[in-house]
């Protein structure tokens, strides 16, 4: 029998009160920096008509989700952190791990896509625009989100199969799969084999269809004749490599390799940097080391 309790403890990041307002100062002043940021990108891109292309057009969606993925998190923590209510309600806790897990795969298939695009621009840049066009851009962007209600369903569904059988203690500052998982008391092997299989092959997945996209977009960087032609090239990918190295990176670190869901203590700090860093970076990376981002900005404040 399942046994239905109304509220989980979550326990992450536990300490003496003046840490705790010190981490929702911190988590706070992210948070608006990342809401800000992305909501700078997003019109610096729609203002400027020389930016309405696939890759702007990615990643004005990128900035999109990225204010989502944090805000399913971070503000949430951050009032816990101050006020010391560290209590979550059932049905609360399964509806953030829903948009979390949501928001998190549909990342994962929107850097993808995006690699797909500057391999097409790369290396067959003559039918970049039959091929990149805008149907199948919003195809792409449909079924990123598609994917990740896919995943987010069977994974919330799973998860909030179990019993917990009274022990309401979650040891993370939010619902997050793993740490809810070793709260149950279960037989969890079903869970953990699920989370390994379905996150481990949308990770793998994603993973190789930016490494084989950047594989060739390097080769085709390298046969190019100028120095000039080759910086070009390098520089309208640098940003998204630094994106993917940090996304795919702690990603990999939590859900891709076996006993990710049986030590949940070591995800919290590492999951800060996916919930809450990577979204703060991303506009920071992609406008300082973007030449068009960074001259339709020179353009937009000398009006």
């Amino acid at each position: 029998n399942h046994t239905r309790i109304s509220e989980f403890i979550l326990v992450g990041f536990k300490s003496h009160p003046g840490s705790q307002v010190l981490l929702s100062v911190l988590f706070s002043t992210m948070y608006i920096v990342t809401v800000v940021g992305n909501i700078c990108m997003m019109l610096i891109i729609r203002r400027d008509p020389s930016l309405h292309t696939p890759m702007y057009f990615f990643l004005e969606n990128l900035s999109t989700l990225d204010i989502c993925y944090s805000s399913v998190i971070t503000p949430r923590a951050a009032l816990a952190f101050l006020l010391g209510r560290r209590s979550i309600s059932y049905a609360g806790c399964a509806s953030q791990m829903f948009f979390f897990s949501l928001f998190g795969t549909t990342e994962a298939f929107f850097l993808a896509v995006m690699a797909y695009d500057r391999f097409t621009a790369i290396c067959n840049p003559l039918l970049y625009q039959v091929i990149m066009s805008r149907r199948l851009c919003v195809l792409m962007v449909v079924g990123s989100y598609l994917s990740g209600c896919i995943n987010c369903t069977i994974q919330t569904g799973f998860t909030f199969s179990l019993s917990f059988c009274g022990h309401r203690e979650v040891n993370h500052f939010f619902c997050e799969v793993a740490a809810v998982i070793h709260a149950s008391c279960s037989n969890t092997f079903v869970n953990e084999l699920v989370m390994l299989a379905v996150c481990g092959t949308i990770i793998v997945g994603t993973a190789l269809v930016v490494f084989i996209s950047y594989g060739y977009i390097i080769i085709t960087i390298i046969q190019m004749p100028s120095a000039e032609s080759r910086h070009k090239a390098f520089s309208t990918c640098s940003s998204h490599m630094m994106t993917i190295c940090l996304f795919f990176g702690t990603v990999f670190f939590m859900y891709a390799q076996p006993g990710a869901a049986s030590s949940p203590s070591k995800s919290n700090t590492i999951s800060i940097f996916y919930t809450i860093v990577i979204p703060m970076l991303n506009p920071f990376i992609y406008t300082l080391r973007n030449r068009e981002v960074k001259e339709s900005l020179k353009k937009q404040f000398k009006r």
